[in-house]
């Protein structure tokens, strides 16, 4: 099978690397010749630890390397079965793409974007054959997180989410199908595990560090959600939460933060730039959290009932069945158990008595609870 990459970044070269990994010749495509060639060579070397690390053999690391091709020129993926959008989250730039892509490719190559929370009805409108297009969202890092939303438009053929999500399955992912709504699955109910933290944080409540050690302790999450946004990047983050408020008309129950707008504004990102929530320059060290045990149940039933409260609001919606929304929680972010699962563990009643003390001090629609909160 052939498999078109378009975007060489960390998400591009990742899928790239898993379609070939799979048996697949794949066509990797980037506007910045000088980003594929540096994406290759990093691609080369991890196939080499993989090897060293007896993973894969060497002879597998130079086949699957071999297997990923550097091309030039968009019309180079003219004979993929597949092509894969991974490029900048803007619209505008994905959608123009898209049309010259659809004059190079056959009518029947099925044309999908990785994107993390654009509209997939919107970015296919403008093709001239729609009913091929579908949302293949993996997350980051490809090759290591088995989770992939795949996401039918309204204009896709109702076949082809079946057959993107045997295809995933194929590559030893875990799909999921999920309703073209902004943030899908993974996206929308995982906001409040940074948004909440952050209103937590701006409001002088606590410190990142005693955030994230009390979500890490408490919780047993991998990483805290100041931790997971400078992974992520600040900027990423902050825009994913941009479009999901904007598409949701301005829902307040996804306000983004203007600390981390600042924080984005000053360049402070993250890891990718030495500073974000933490410093990472050579030579600093971590702040140590001052434990507190009253103020971190308070920050983690806080953040945790928001988290269930999207869950079971998208299970109200039936933006994907109950397992799809347990699976794409823990397969896609991490997270220690399903959401659904775990507000019965807690007890909804509590889960309830929070938001309603929540939305009783702050008196913001932020806080209000799902409908069917209190009926599951």
């Amino acid at each position: 099978m052939n498999i078109g990459v378009i975007g060489s970044g960390t998400m591009g070269i990742g899928i790239a690397q898993v379609a070939a990994s799979n048996g697949c010749n794949v066509f990797l495509f980037d506007a910045n010749a000088s980003q594929t060639e540096k994406a290759l060579q990093n691609l080369e070397k991890i196939l080499t630890r993989l090897a060293e690390k007896q993973k894969i053999s060497f002879e597998e690391a130079e086949q699957i390397f071999n297997r990923v091709k550097f091309c030039t020129e968009l019309k180079d993926l003219k004979d993929s079965d597949l092509v894969i959008e991974a490029i900048i989250e803007n619209k505008e730039i994905k959608t123009k793409v898209f049309s010259e892509l659809e004059t190079y490719v056959s009518d029947t190559c099925i044309i999908s974007s990785n994107t993390s929370s654009i509209s997939i009805t919107s970015l296919s409108s403008e093709l001239r054959n729609p009913n091929r297009f579908i949302g293949i969202h993996f997350f980051n890092p490809a090759p290591l997180m088995p989770l992939v939303e795949v996401i039918p438009g309204l204009l896709t053929d109702e076949q082809l989410p079946q057959k993107v999500y045997d295809l995933m399955k194929s590559w030893n992912k875990v799909p999921v199908i999920a309703k073209d709504i902004p943030g899908f699955i993974v996206n929308r109910i995982a906001r409040p595990y940074y948004g909440e933290a952050l209103r937590i944080v701006e409001e002088n409540i606590a410190t990142p560090e005693q955030v994230d050690d009390a979500m890490t302790s408490l919780g047993n999450f991998k990483m805290g959600p100041f931790e997971l946004m400078d992974l992520i990047g600040i900027d990423v983050n902050f825009a994913v939460t941009t479009t999901v408020y904007k598409d949701y008309f301005y829902d307040p129950k996804y306000k983004p933060s203007l600390l981390q707008q600042r924080m984005a504004e000053a360049k402070l990102l993250g890891r990718k730039t030495n500073r974000g929530f933490y410093d990472y320059r050579e030579g600093a060290s971590k702040p140590i959290a001052q434990k507190n045990e009253e103020l971190y149940q308070q920050i983690f039933i806080r953040i945790i009932s928001m988290l269930i409260n999207e869950a079971v609001e998208a299970k109200r919606l039936g933006i994907a069945n109950d397992e799809d929304i347990e699976l794409a929680m823990q397969k896609g972010v991490n997270y220690p158990k399903g959401l659904l699962n775990w507000g019965k563990e807690i007890g909804y009643t509590a889960i309830s008595e929070t938001l309603r003390n929540l939305y009783n001090e702050y008196q913001e629609e932020r806080y209000r609870q799902s409908p069917l909160l209190n009926k599951i």
